[in-house]
């Protein structure tokens, strides 16, 4: 496991805004008194979500709302990878996968894109805008080359598209996510190639039940009392 540290440079403070501090205590309430720790979780990702990363503070602040050491809060976030520990692009974070599958279908070609118009890895652009990382297996390896930009995931990638993703970011556009070859689901490129029969889904190929000999008869619901 990659050993994970908070950011050197750090806001002097962290307040959750209103709607996010609703929702804090809404997630709270689903757990019985005494059991507001196992809120822990929802509560940084709502840090995240608010800020794009989670600052050193704003563990300090949910110890103090969930009633437990700083040191439990620390021990939750560097643990899961899905929290960001140093701030990320406002704009785009991308997430390019570069596992197995994604790497023998041109991740390192992405790479290429990422490097020349955001910078290194684990940076933060000039702008503040973009930043990119690279992970392991993002679970969507029939869509390879992918990557997880903000909260979706762009699949079937080329270095043109993604070129083209990165650019309508940056003009203010909202790229269309899911697969940029038209995919089905997991299917294979054009299309499923099995189960492809319609009778399969409209109840035409099934077969009525035979009933099986010496089945017992059905018990016979008693008629209920009148009045």
């Amino acid at each position: 496991m990659s050993v994970r540290r908070l950011a050197k440079e750090q806001p002097a403070s962290f307040a959750f805004n209103p709607e996010s501090l609703e929702k804090a205590q809404w997630w709270m309430a689903k757990y019985p008194a005494g059991r507001q720790q196992s809120a822990v979780i929802p509560l940084l990702w709502l840090v995240q979500k608010q800020e794009g990363w989670v600052p050193e503070p704003a563990l300090r602040v949910i110890a103090d709302m969930l009633g437990m050491a700083v040191i439990r809060v620390f021990e939750v976030v560097t643990f899961y990878t899905m929290f960001q520990l140093e701030p990320v692009g406002k704009v785009a974070f991308v997430q390019l996968c570069g596992t197995t599958p994604c790497m023998l279908r041109g991740a390192k070609d992405l790479e290429k894109v990422l490097l020349d118009k955001i910078g290194p890895k684990n940076h933060v652009s000039k702008d503040g805008k973009f930043s990119w990382e690279e992970v392991e297996c993002l679970g969507a390896c029939t869509h390879a080359p992918m990557a997880a930009i903000n909260d979706y995931y762009y699949d079937d990638l080329s270095p043109q598209i993604l070129a083209k993703i990165l650019d309508d970011f940056a003009a203010g556009l909202k790229p269309e996510r899911g697969s940029y070859i038209g995919r089905q689901g997991a299917a294979p490129e054009g299309g499923p190639l099995t189960l492809t029969d319609p009778k399969l889904y409209d109840g035409s190929a099934a077969k009525p039940i035979k009933k099986l000999p010496n089945a017992p008869e059905a018990p016979k619901k008693a008629k209920e009392p009148t009045a």
